[in-house]
């Protein structure tokens, strides 16, 4: 399947299976809430969700994961910008620590050699939506629930996603063909809209209500981890420059993390 096929059909599978959830609450969101209630479902869910299916066609899935754990830098730094809080040296050191990884692993190919893999860059985008999108929940959202702000959001940019995916892709045509392997496929991006977008959302809201950005933003130190152990068992290749841009990513993530959650 496509890289829009991916991300249009996952994020369809998201929206309709929280459709009832969402047209039950829909008459109780303030009008206020609505136009950050859009800004969520397009930072938070449909825009990374192609992001991340383009990234992956050039990308493997271990250095993916590993590139989720500078969502907290981006918190961080969106933080700052928008809504003016303030970090020690240490933040920003952690911060400098991490954008080396970065850097480290955009020009680090796919085997080892320098170059610059454009793709990334892409996952980069993606994570600062995600830093975008918490900040936006925490300090805008606070009067919805978790299973509010998820479903409503998804509800927005589900038709959107339907319209790519019927009128720009060739999911039709790939579905009236009855390949076997395209069903496959189409089942497991379906589960991953349900399990990976529509429920793991609502944890992650909830979570993001309860306690603040950076903190919530910390799941991306266990996501390199599974993401690493996945691309090894499925045969992928990590270069010695590929886990140096790994530890300098996570060892940033820590420091900057760790200072800002020792203020609170």
């Amino acid at each position: 399947m496509s890289p829009g096929e991916v991300g249009a059909l996952r994020i369809l599978a998201a929206s309709v299976f929280l459709m009832p959830i969402a047209l039950q609450r829909l008459r109780r969101v303030p009008a206020s809430s609505v136009r950050y209630l859009i800004s969520v479902g397009f930072f938070g869910s449909l825009l990374p969700a192609f992001l991340f299916a383009i990234a992956q066609t050039r990308v493997p899935s271990s250095i993916t994961g590993v590139m989720n754990a500078v969502t907290p830098i981006f918190t961080i730094i969106v933080g700052y910008l928008v809504y003016q809080q303030r970090y020690s040296r240490r933040v920003l050191l952690g911060i400098a620590i991490g954008f080396i990884g970065t850097a480290i692993l955009i020009t680090t190919g796919n085997q080892g050699g320098l170059t610059f893999n454009f793709y990334i860059l892409f996952i980069v985008l993606a994570t600062v939506f995600y830093a975008l999108n918490l900040n936006i929940i925490k300090y805008h959202l606070q009067d919805l629930t978790a299973l509010t702000i998820t479903s409503i959001s998804l509800l927005i940019v589900g038709p959107l996603a339907a319209i790519y995916l019927f009128g720009f892709t060739p999911f039709v045509s790939n579905l009236s063909a009855g390949s076997e392997a395209f069903y496959y496929s189409a089942g497991y991006i379906v589960l991953l809209g349900v399990l990976g977008t529509a429920i793991a959302m609502i944890i992650f809201n909830n979570i993001v209500r309860l306690t603040d950005p950076v903190f919530t933003s910390s799941v991306t130190y266990f996501i390199p981890i599974v993401a690493v152990v996945w691309g090894i068992l499925d045969g992928e290749f990590l270069a010695l420059m590929h886990i140096l841009g790994m530890v300098f990513i996570v060892a940033g993530v820590y420091i900057a993390n760790r200072k800002s959650k020792s203020k609170d």
